[in-house]
């Protein structure tokens, strides 16, 4: 079955509140890490008068990956009853070892349908926490439907992706995180699929009082949020377009409901970057940040660049930036050609 009660948010704009957020940073406090905000070493290659650029570095979450915020949130929402009859979710990787985390925690079942054609790094970490997997072809329709169908035989409870207020509030505590650690922030790029961590993070500033200007980050491959943004609409890209980006976190085809309605509000602007750009940063944070990077959590370096050079629909604000890693959850042959990518 489906979450049997998906809530509005109680503002009188229809937004979620600062207290929503809190509230989940408080929940899910005791089970996710909280994780540094990482000064980066000459982004854009200059030395002398550089700009304060930080990465808050989600890589290093507990999971790998910023999904385990929302999940930890959703499942310690759910009455009890209805958590110990399991879970079942769908995801590309990082939400379903989010999930895998959240329900081994919890000690209940969990069901992760993970499309063909996902990294096996994370397939195998889904395992590891416990849960069993189901495989699907890799588009929309066949992830929903094979989640529904084992949700109804099992008599579980689908935890969404990104496309509920729970997940959004769960994901939104980075923004509160980011907040607390570089109050007077004046640039924060995030990377968004579904929109969960935008949305999140957008939703948490704005609520917090924050005017700092929040800038989406997709591939060029899968660009629909844009679009979506742009058009005022959401817009569904097909599946044999966005499954061509390298970024694999966020080959989603469309924002959700709840997601766009908070991004159309509360994002500044987007910015789409080339799989050569995504590559390039995700090398450049190996060799030059010493972190692990996947490549779509090398979205927002990426993005930071073309904004530096003065490309793209907004320049960047005087004051320190904020760079959201969402993971790190790279395999081995991908961290190897990284290492071998030459300097761009």
């Amino acid at each position: 079955m489906a979450s049997d009660h998906v809530p509005a948010w109680a503002g009188p704009d229809g937004l979620p509140q600062l207290g929503d957020f809190q509230a989940a940073a408080e929940r899910i406090a005791p089970r996710v890490f909280r994780t540094p905000l990482v000064r980066l070493p000459n982004v854009a290659g200059t030395q002398a008068g550089a700009p304060l650029v930080f990465a808050k570095a989600e890589n290093l979450q507990r999971t790998g990956s910023f999904k385990v915020r929302g999940a930890t949130n959703f499942l310690a929402r759910l009455a009890p009853e209805v958590r110990a009859r399991g879970v079942v979710t769908h995801s590309s990787g990082n939400h379903a070892q989010g999930v895998a985390c959240a329900a081994a925690d919890a000690g209940v079942d969990a069901l992760i349908v993970i499309p063909h054609g996902a990294p096996e790094v994370k397939v195998a970490r889904t395992l590891a926490w416990g849960a069993r997997v189901e495989r699907c072809t890799n588009d929309k329709a066949a992830r929903e439907g094979t989640a529904a169908h084992w949700a109804a035989a099992l008599g579980a409870t689908i935890v969404p992706p990104y496309d509920h207020p729970w997940i959004v509030e769960g994901q939104g505590t980075v923004g509160l995180e980011v907040l607390a650690d570089l109050p007077d922030v004046a640039n924060l790029l995030v990377c968004v699929g579904g929109g969960g961590l935008l949305a999140g993070i957008a939703g948490a500033l704005r609520a917090a009082g924050c005017d700092a200007q929040i800038v989406g980050v997709e591939p060029e491959l899968a660009a629909d949020a844009r679009e979506s943004f742009v058009r005022g609409e959401i817009v569904t890209w097909p599946a044999q377009d966005v499954v061509r980006t390298v970024a694999d976190g966020v080959r989603t085809q469309a924002l959700g409901t709840h997601t766009f309605a908070v991004i159309r509000r509360t994002v500044d602007a987007f910015v789409a970057v080339s799989d050569d750009e995504i590559l390039d940063a995700a090398a450049w944070y190996l060799r030059e940040a010493h972190m692990v990077v996947e490549p779509t959590g090398a979205l927002t370096l990426a993005a930071y660049r073309r904004l530096h050079r003065g490309e793209g629909p907004v320049r960047l604000r005087p004051g320190p930036t904020a760079l959201l890693v969402s993971g790190g959850n790279a395999d081995g042959r991908v961290l190897a050609d990284l290492a071998m990518r030459p300097a761009g």
